[in-house]
């Protein structure tokens, strides 16, 4: 049974909401979305719109263009809202000390780890394969850490000929949003206290008010261009999607609106996105770049991109939450009887006992994201001189570094505290 959009899972009878439970769905999802980088990252080695992917293969096509807008459009700011609501209930239950170490641990260890041991692999590549370059990787290996400090690039400061954050830009960024976030709780303690958001809770009592924001984002999005190595985001909106998981993950009575008005968002999102796709192609025809181009459609395109993206979220987060509530509601009707169930999925949604395949699962999304870029890139380099159709090789690849990833996860990283530690795993 669905609780009324009235019901507020965690408020007490006295009106009081307590801290939020745990939501593997969202767990779930971030799994979803790690794993998806691996068919993502392989995809863009055949993909036309992106020449500057370490790897291309001779053969590329506007038909991986396509279908990665339809995951880039919501997966990364789903993931950065997600990320702001596990940094708010992390909150909850540390000190401000406490949580920046959790972070660092967590966070800055693997990042560190990662432009040390893998980072400069990708780029070698690319240099070996597009620049003609006969440079050995030991050779290389230094001149990718020349580097300099550009105030301006933040929170991407260090700069270099060679240098760069590759696909741990997410962990820079996500590193740098927590800091914000723990600086911003130092200076107003209350911030880390459950509950607390009472004008936000009024504002969005109106039927679809909490997509407003969207058109925040649509601004953002359409005068200051995106930015395509950032899977298509301006770095700084992502702060908005982090911000607005802060806000959720604080306050419980925020669920039920989302529950309300997600087949709202959902509806609109997808109308919302398919005119933006239709301003793309209409941009791209006409020689205009989409992602910077001052032509209308290019605006347009902008727009309704950034648009579609936050009601996109709003839909995935409230659609994966009725339905979670739904699954909670039968299990404990079940196991109970239909009045205690209906008491303990009103004070919220209570997890079962994951299978042993999601909690490896779960487990494995931090370092399989930091080592997933630099296998891809291995295993294609290897297959593109085969010039086999592109869905064969696209193939290979993905399962060749799936394989491959496991492989090194399983034996290398989770078996080790060392490697366990290095790649953000907890002992």
């Amino acid at each position: 049974m669905q609780p009324p959009d009235g019901v507020v899972p965690g408020a007490a009878a006295d009106g009081s909401v307590r801290a939020p439970a745990r939501r593997p769905e969202l767990d779930a999802l971030r799994a979803v979305v790690v794993l998806g980088l691996v068919l993502f990252h392989s995809a863009l080695v055949f993909d036309a719109s992106d020449p500057d992917f370490y790897v291309k293969n001779e053969t590329t096509t506007d038909v991986t263009t396509v279908l990665a807008g339809l995951v880039v459009v919501w997966a990364m700011p789903a993931l950065f809202t997600v990320s702001g609501w596990a940094a708010r209930r992390s909150l909850a239950h540390r000190t401000t000390a406490g949580f920046v170490r959790e972070r660092l641990l967590r966070l800055g260890v693997p990042l560190l780890v990662a432009t040390v041991l893998l980072l400069p692999f990708p780029v070698w590549v690319r240099e070996r394969t597009r620049s003609a370059s006969d440079l050995s990787y030991p050779e290389f290996y230094p001149r990718f850490f020349d580097v300099r400090v550009e105030l301006a690039e933040a929170p991407f400061v260090v700069q270099g000929e060679h240098f760069e954050s590759g696909h741990l830009w997410f962990v820079v960024l996500l590193l740098a949003w927590s800091s914000l976030l723990a600086l911003a709780v130092a200076v107003v303690p209350r911030l880390a206290a459950p509950g607390g958001h009472d004008g936000v809770v009024r504002a969005v009592r109106t039927r679809g008010a909490v997509l407003l924001p969207a058109l925040v984002l649509a601004l953002v999005c359409a005068v200051g261009g995106l930015e395509q190595e950032y899977a298509g985001w301006p770095r700084w909106t992502y702060l908005a999607f982090f911000a607005g998981g802060v806000v959720l993950g604080g306050d419980e009575r925020l669920r039920a609106v989302l529950r309300r008005d997600a087949a709202l968002a959902g509806a609109a999102g997808a109308v919302v996105y398919g005119g933006g796709l239709a301003a793309f192609l209409t941009a791209d025809a006409a020689g205009s770049d989409p992602f910077t181009g001052d032509a209308g459609a290019s605006v347009a395109f902008r727009a309704l991109f950034g648009a579609a993206g936050w009601l996109f979220v709003v839909a995935i987060l409230g659609g994966l939450d009725r339905r979670a509530l739904r699954r909670s509601a039968a299990r404990i009707s079940a196991a109970e009887g239909g009045a205690q169930g209906a008491a303990e999925d009103a004070a919220g949604y209570r997890p079962g006992t994951s299978g042993r395949a999601y909690a490896y699962l779960l487990a494995a999304v931090l370092p399989l994201y930091v080592l997933h870029q630099p296998v891809v890139v291995g295993v294609a380099a290897l297959v593109v001189p085969w010039r086999a159709p592109i869905a064969v090789e696209l193939a290979v690849v993905v399962l060749a570094s799936s394989a491959v990833l496991l492989v090194v996860y399983d034996l290398g990283v989770r078996r080790w505290r060392v490697t366990r530690r290095a790649f953000g795993m907890r002992p």
